[in-house]
């Protein structure tokens, strides 16, 4: 049961990332706030990397052209995911522009049922729904009339980017020759690392006053990059042992802490209909652990 803990590390990182980037949005464009998520992460992943190599000995992975591209693939869509989930935060407010991202679970479920083999349980197909249905209601604050269809459609295309981007990290992980946890720190720390290179190449070639602003805030990006890393080490560590839409679904949690940041740390309220929301996605947490 070891995925359940590296899930709620990963809920709660990424609830204090998207808290982190959602500050940075209000300066930075959202070239700068997604590279912000990626900066220091990749040096992170390394000494990950080597500290587990030093203290579990393991071959060294042989890469396919299979691994390669699910690596890439996985790459480059948390790009397009992240970058999406910043403009949702500038749709609406902290809370409900996460909250929109996180219906990637049913999302996942059926593209992985259709599209990678993926197989769930009666139970678990409820506790995905159960969590799907918690996302909407928190997603639409006014009700479901009160939400306009670009964000609606931001946050489908949000939600598909990181449902394909955790299907593609667990088909990676899957194709290394390698026992848990070596296989999901090797995709760690090759997914970083290039989306590190892509989006600083393109920021030197397109947009260097980013770059430069980016560095006036050297604080906040620092514990943007380390939350994601926290968050993304356990996300990969959860793929690689358990199938995505249980993750995904388990890692609505994540909710329940961007709520308390939204509360605590970003001054924002909280709507009462909501707590009938954190009670559906308690109830979808269980049953996915007791599947």
């Amino acid at each position: 049961m070891s995925w359940i803990f590296f899930t709620f590390l990963a809920a709660f990182s990424q609830s204090w990332r998207n808290a982190f980037q959602n500050q940075l949005s209000k300066t930075l464009n959202v070239s700068g706030v997604t590279l912000a998520r990626f900066l220091w992460a990749s040096p992170l992943a390394l000494l990950y990397l080597i500290a587990l190599y030093q203290w579990q000995p393991a071959a060294m992975p042989t890469f396919t052209g299979y691994s390669w591209f699910f690596l890439i693939a996985a790459a480059i869509m948390q790009i397009v995911a992240t970058a999406l989930m910043v403009l949702l935060f500038k749709q609406n407010n902290f809370a409900i522009g996460a909250g929109l991202a996180k219906s990637e679970a049913p999302v996942a479920a059926f593209l992985g049922v259709l599209f990678f083999g993926t197989s769930l349980t009666f139970l678990g197909w409820v506790g995905v729904l159960l969590g799907g249905i918690a996302v909407l209601i928190l997603s639409c604050p006014k009700g479901f009339r009160g939400i306009s269809l670009n964000t609606a459609a931001l946050g489908l295309a949000c939600s598909t980017a990181f449902a394909l981007t955790s299907l593609w990290i667990r088909e990676a992980s899957l194709s290394l020759s390698l026992p848990f946890p070596h296989r999901a720190a090797w995709v760690l720390f090759i997914v970083i690392l290039l989306q590190t290179l892509l989006l600083t190449g393109y920021l030197l070639i397109k947009d260097r006053n980013t770059l430069k602003q980016m560095f006036s805030k050297p604080k906040l990006v620092v514990m943007t990059s380390l939350a994601s890393f926290i968050g993304s080490f356990g996300w990969f560590s959860a793929m690689s042992l358990q199938t995505v839409p249980y993750v995904k679904t388990l890692g609505q949690v994540e909710i329940f802490f961007t709520m308390l940041v939204s509360y605590f740390y970003l001054k924002e309220s909280i709507p009462k209909k909501d707590i009938f929301a954190l009670v559906l996605v308690a109830c979808a947490a269980v049953l996915v652990m007791w599947q």
